[in-house]
């Protein structure tokens, strides 16, 4: 998806809410809109599914400008998540999540399928949610219907304006960490709309920090964001501290891993051996065949076997996710079993492993950034 010079001009006068405004939101990822009230992020975001038509400019979908679809196609193909979830309080949690599948004419056995399998991903029992009235749910039980609601026919593109600004910091955080997981195996493209630093740099994969009037002053990944910050005002904006929120919100995945050497269950074992060999480190890796870790194979465990490797080795227990944060991923490695923990990235794919002596190389890494970017300031 891709933004190109769009502006927003509201009657009355005054100064553009958004003002020539590019982005390009690569397809799967998390893009973030960051920045104060007032700075264009919503009314950005709500151009996009065409609640608000842009002044000037275009926004592109796929290879389609979105003023050449209808537009209550696009927003039937556009996932929508509020604060506060917006559920219809009259109606039930099945039929809240069912509104998008009844105007696309799914029958009534798929949109049951369908309302059950989005409240089983979204953590909520469906023989207890199923039937029951938003009222009786708490705040982050309805998010999570908001967000079952918002995935209901499968839209390629979600839209989430501030959905865990109102709840308290414990449920926030757990729906954060939610939404990662699930991302992790959807993979959609997602525009998320918030003012909250931590969960900016939490959530997002790349952050577009927004000044008023509606543009953007840096776009960028977290860790850049961080290190590198475009000038005065986003630095201003991230306020103090930013050297321990950089070890706090540094995701697993942005940092070089060990590279364990790895096979297939199917592969040769005396093949596998050779490689251990070469590796010196006497273990491996055997992924299934999606490349999902499933036993540690040693050496030993190969001496004198022929043919596939098969069940040889010991189950992995442990593992990390890719989006884990070093400081989370620090404690884990402390409470593991082994010394060395598989990273799985989407779709619970092997991406590297992480030891202690790896994260203290990121942290040593980290470091030399920070000092590298202190002392650009004094210079200038």
């Amino acid at each position: 998806m891709e933004l190109r010079k769009v502006t927003k001009a509201f009657p009355g006068g005054g100064p553009p809410a958004v003002q020539e405004l590019d982005l390009h939101i690569p397809a799967g990822e998390i893009v973030v809109l960051l920045g104060p009230s007032g700075c264009g992020k919503t009314t950005t975001m709500r151009m996009i599914n065409r609640l608000i038509e842009p002044t000037s400019g275009d926004i592109v979908i796929g290879e389609q400008s979105s003023r050449d679809i209808d537009p209550d196609r696009l927003r039937r193909h556009i996932g929508y998540v509020i604060q506060q979830a917006g559920l219809f309080p009259h109606m039930t949690v099945a039929a809240n999540i069912a509104q998008v599948p009844k105007m696309l004419g799914w029958d009534r056995r798929r949109i049951a399928e369908r309302v059950d399998e989005l409240l089983t991903l979204v953590g909520l029992e469906p023989d207890t949610y199923r039937d029951n009235y938003p009222r009786r749910l708490s705040g982050g039980q309805q998010q999570r219907v908001g967000v079952a609601r918002a995935l209901a026919a499968d839209p390629p593109v979600l839209l989430m304006d501030e959905p865990f600004g109102a709840l308290d910091p414990i449920t926030r955080e757990r729906l954060q960490d939610e939404l990662l997981h699930l991302q992790d195996d959807l993979a959609k493209t997602i525009v998320f709309v918030t003012h909250d630093v931590d969960e900016a740099l939490k959530i997002g994969d790349h952050i577009a920090v927004m000044q008023r009037p509606g543009h953007i002053v840096q776009y960028a990944t977290p860790a850049e964001i961080l290190t590198n910050p475009a000038n005065e005002y986003v630095e201003q904006f991230l306020g103090a501290g930013s050297s321990m929120r950089l070890l706090r919100l540094t995701k697993v995945g942005d940092i070089d891993l060990d590279r364990v050497p790895y096979a297939a269950e199917d592969a040769d074992a005396r093949d596998v051996l050779a490689e251990l060999g070469r590796d010196g480190r006497g273990y491996a890796l055997i992924t299934d065949g999606m490349h999902r870790p499933l036993r540690w194979v040693t050496a030993s465990d190969l001496e004198g076997k022929e043919g596939p490797v098969g069940t040889a080795g010991d189950p992995v227990g442990d593992m990390l996710g890719h989006r884990m944060t070093l400081q989370d991923a620090l404690e884990a490695l402390l409470n593991a079993e082994s010394e060395i923990v598989p990273v799985v990235g989407r779709r619970r794919a092997y991406a590297g492993a992480l030891s202690l002596a790896t994260v203290q190389n990121a942290i040593q890494s980290i470091k030399a950034r920070e000092h590298e970017r202190r002392m650009r300031r004094e210079r200038t």
